[in-house]
């Protein structure tokens, strides 16, 4: 039986790490953001959540849709709320890992090298179509993703801070990919899978692209990479109990077939389950998501609204669950259903 929001607010220690001159701070910060969403983009509410989420708890995201559902739109809207630079990348095959990190070029004029930084060198980093790229390109991707620097002739080279990743997939072509192995694509904290708009968000679209208003210039406010800084310190100081740690815990231990109540015929279709990276994920998530709502403690119903996004490329799937189309968020359900909730 889930406590209810009052007692997990007596569970709190006595002297909480955020005031209620931050919580209004952050409120306000969040509230400029969505002001910018709102002007560039229509619909797609759980992906805007996402990628603020995502960039309040400092991770990556992978999105994965068919074409033309506003995946660029949503980075490049993303970096503009918060006044950062944005870079985009068309990941093809014949792409190299230096054409993203950077490279030494010659000065013929003074026989030295000069470095050129590449376009991960950014603040958001949209990688369209990231399954296009060979995988000794993905792999220099994430490992920018990995340890926020590149290495260029010996010399390292810091990512900017805030520092994030937004990588596209398209999952209706195969013909000149390559598949994204499960050990990397747990680099990244989330994949969301987005969906059509509705009729009548299509008609606002199209309003909006007769009336000149998808490209009128932006009147809203967009916060500073220095108030992202700050919510994400504040992400980090939301109080998450130990009681909640144990469920994630649990959590990630079901899905690997283990767990205070094991679900039955979970081995025969899951190979392998979620890393601790996505324990780490659950409570960072959470953590925003909480912040993102005004509190400064987690519930388990902020475990709960990422269960999917966190774990859908987590699990990895039997031979027999792809044979007989077993969605992954089915598998998700059964494990949240599992797991008794503190």
């Amino acid at each position: 039986m889930t406590l209810p929001i009052a007692d997990w607010l007596t569970r709190r220690p006595s002297q909480a790490a955020i005031d209620r001159s931050q919580l209004a701070r952050s409120r306000d910060l969040l509230a400029r953001i969505d002001q910018v969403f709102d002007q560039r983009l229509v619909g797609q509410d759980r992906l805007r959540t996402t990628l603020v989420r995502t960039l309040m708890a400092g991770g990556h995201v992978l999105l994965e849709s068919v074409p033309g559902l506003a995946k660029t739109t949503a980075a490049h809207t993303l970096a503009d709320a918060v006044a950062g630079k944005f870079a985009r990348i068309q990941c093809t095959p014949d792409l190299m890992p230096n054409d993203i990190v950077g490279t030494q070029v010659f000065d013929h004029t003074t026989n030295t090298f000069s470095t050129q930084l590449g376009p991960v060198h950014a603040n958001l980093v949209l990688l369209d179509e990231i399954n296009r790229s060979s995988a000794k390109t993905q792999s220099a991707m994430l490992e920018a993703m990995q340890e926020r620097q590149t290495s260029i002739g010996g010399v390292e080279h810091p990512l900017p801070d805030p520092f994030m990743v937004l990588a596209t997939q398209n999952p209706i072509e195969e013909e000149g990919t390559y598949v994204l192995p499960e050990a990397q694509m747990d680099r990244f904290l989330v994949k969301e899978v987005l969906t059509y708009p509705t009729a009548e968000q299509e008609v606002e679209i199209l309003e909006r692209i007769t009336s000149g208003r998808m490209t009128a210039p932006l009147t809203a406010r967009p916060i500073s990479l220095d108030d992202v800084r700050e919510l994400r310190a504040l992400t980090d100081k939301v109080y998450v109990d130990t009681e909640i740690k144990r469920y994630v815990v649990d959590l990630v231990a079901t899905t690997r077939g283990a767990g205070p109540r094991p679900v039955e015929d979970l081995r025969r279709l899951v190979r392998v389950g979620a890393s601790p990276r996505g324990a780490i994920a659950f409570v960072q998530l959470a953590q925003a998501g909480a912040l993102a709502q005004g509190r400064d403690y987690v519930t388990p119903d902020d475990v709960k609204d990422t269960r999917y996004a966190v774990l859908r490329h987590r699990l990895v799937r039997s031979f027999e669950a792809l044979a007989d189309d077993v969605p992954a968020e089915q598998l998700v359900d059964a494990v949240f259903d599992a797991v008794p909730v503190p």
